[in-house]
């Protein structure tokens, strides 16, 4: 549990995630710590709960089979101007990142994000920020999400994003072929 914690009145909890047993075992976690969360599943749901009952808290997912978490993060906004919230992915590169922060978003933390970690990015003050993660990315994992970056950036053209990043074409076909470095 994250040192010197403490919630604020209102304490309601959105999370939005596809991924049942992720969702269900963060719901789980986050209301052992306290909150009152309402966990959701699909964009239409969580944009629901966002218009009818505007939690305090957000924790959204990027990537989910009926769009991007991104949808929900202005109709909270809308109904709920203070709400803090936190964007999740499994999929994480720098310029998803830069689009949660702009889209409103306190914080960005790659999956699987534990219950403190959330926590500590959602309780934050604005003059501070949380801290570290206790596994913070890899170098090698740096220069895959950059290369990632630069592929989405191109609109996924291979050869465009080789030139761009000055790498033989097939190079890169390797590299983004495998899987993400840990």
């Amino acid at each position: 549990m994250p040192d010197n914690f403490e919630l604020p009145d209102d304490h309601s909890l959105l999370i939005l995630d596809d991924d049942a047993p992720f969702r269900t075992r963060l719901g789980r976690a986050l209301t052992d710590r306290g909150f009152t969360v309402s966990a959701v599943g699909t964009i239409a749901e969580a944009n629901d709960i966002a218009r009818l009952n505007p939690p305090a808290f957000a924790v959204l997912d990027m990537r989910l089979e009926d769009g991007n978490g991104l949808q929900v993060v202005d109709t909270l906004h809308e109904n709920r101007k203070d709400c803090k919230i936190v964007m999740l992915t499994g999929y994480g590169n720098i310029a998803s990142a830069v689009s949660a922060v702009k889209a409103g978003a306190i914080d960005y933390l790659a999956k699987p994000a534990d219950a403190d970690d959330v926590i500590n990015a959602l309780l934050a003050s604005g003059e501070e920020h949380a801290p570290p993660p206790e596994n913070p990315m890899s170098a090698d994992r740096v220069r895959w999400e950059h290369i990632q970056r630069v592929f989405e950036l191109c609109e996924h053209n291979v050869s465009e994003t080789a030139r761009r990043l000055n790498m033989h074409r097939r190079t890169l076909q390797r590299i983004l072929s495998k899987r993400a470095p840990r």
